[in-house]
């Protein structure tokens, strides 16, 4: 009881989020709701307090992936279907993605949960309509297994540079068990899915003398989230908030006139030496800022230090 207590609790913490601040807006949740296709990836930048030392490890702000399952109407087998069913009983026609997550396992939650965060498309390249179904299909038969915290803390001491034990020692990662796992992390799970099709993440390659190339499966509970934006079979796709291509050319971008420089979205300054470039594009005229000037900086500063 009392372990059990004590697991809740810590679980709690390392996934309580932090407030988001930045990041906003890094990305039209529109656009991307509307261009996603089922067996893509989805990457999170996740701002919980695991997330923050994943982020350490990895070097990566990559904390999670998501696998988008699509629509409950449009999954043509019954068996995945049913499967889906069994836990989600929502709107059929709501967007779904399939994850695994710390002290929930793995669950199918709705699309729009992270219509609000950093996220990013990773697109299985030339995967074909038959293999995309056998991905889902393969993940949905995992949906209620746990959350394999060994294997996250067994990760995280195979990825630190520096450790007090061998790497390998006593660690589930390199345990050759038979059968089907009973718990996972976000991204092995999404890794055993396309492995299980024969698609391509990072895989070992090897060639022989004889110029002769073969690949080898690489071990699935090594993969995390930033290896499918590292691979070179998945396409990066991303829609940023305001899109160049919407806007026409990048100098109609509405950027500020009045020379703030932001460290974050709540940290901005006008510098001593700023530069105004007039509305033209002209050459750029430097002025001498007076004392008017130099209080005007400082009221401006004042106020943007208040608000934040």
């Amino acid at each position: 009881m009392g372990l059990k207590w004590l697991e809740h609790k810590i679980t709690r913490w390392l996934t309580k989020d932090h407030p988001k601040v930045e990041n906003t807006h890094m990305c039209d949740y529109e656009q991307l709701s509307y261009e996603i296709k089922p067996c893509d990836v989805l990457l999170i930048e996740g701002q919980s307090h695991v997330s923050h030392v994943i982020k350490g490890i990895t070097q990566s702000p990559w904390t999670h992936a998501a696998l988008y399952i699509g629509r409950l109407s449009d999954i043509q087998d019954e068996d995945t279907r049913n499967n889906i069913k069994n836990h989600f009983d929502g709107d059929e026609n709501k967007q779904l993605i399939l994850e695994a997550l710390m002290g929930e396992g793995t669950i199918i939650n709705a699309l729009d949960k992270y219509s609000q965060d950093h996220v990013r498309i990773c697109r299985p390249k030339t995967l074909s309509r038959q293999d995309a179904s056998r991905v889902i299909a393969y993940t949905t038969r995992r949906l209620g297994c746990d959350y394999d915290v060994r294997q996250l803390l067994d990760l995280a001491r195979f990825l630190f540079p520096y450790g007090i034990l061998p790497r390998r020692w006593r660690s589930s990662l390199f345990q050759h068990n038979v059968g089907s796992p009973t718990r996972a992390v976000c991204s092995s799970l999404i890794a055993a899915a396309f492995s299980s099709v024969h698609f391509p993440i990072l895989p070992v390659i090897e060639k022989s003398d004889n110029g002769k190339i073969k690949l080898y499966r690489r071990n699935f509970r090594l993969y995390t989230p930033p290896d499918f934006d590292y691979s070179p079979y998945f396409e990066i796709i991303k829609y940023p908030y305001l899109g160049l291509e919407e806007i026409a050319i990048y100098r109609k971008l509405p950027w500020d006139q009045d020379g703030i420089i932001c460290n974050s979205e709540n940290d901005c300054y006008i510098p001593k030496d700023y530069i105004r470039i007039n509305e033209n594009d002209k050459e750029a005229e430097s002025s001498v800022l007076s004392l008017k000037d130099y209080q005007a900086i400082n009221a401006i500063n004042t106020r943007l230090k208040h608000e934040s």
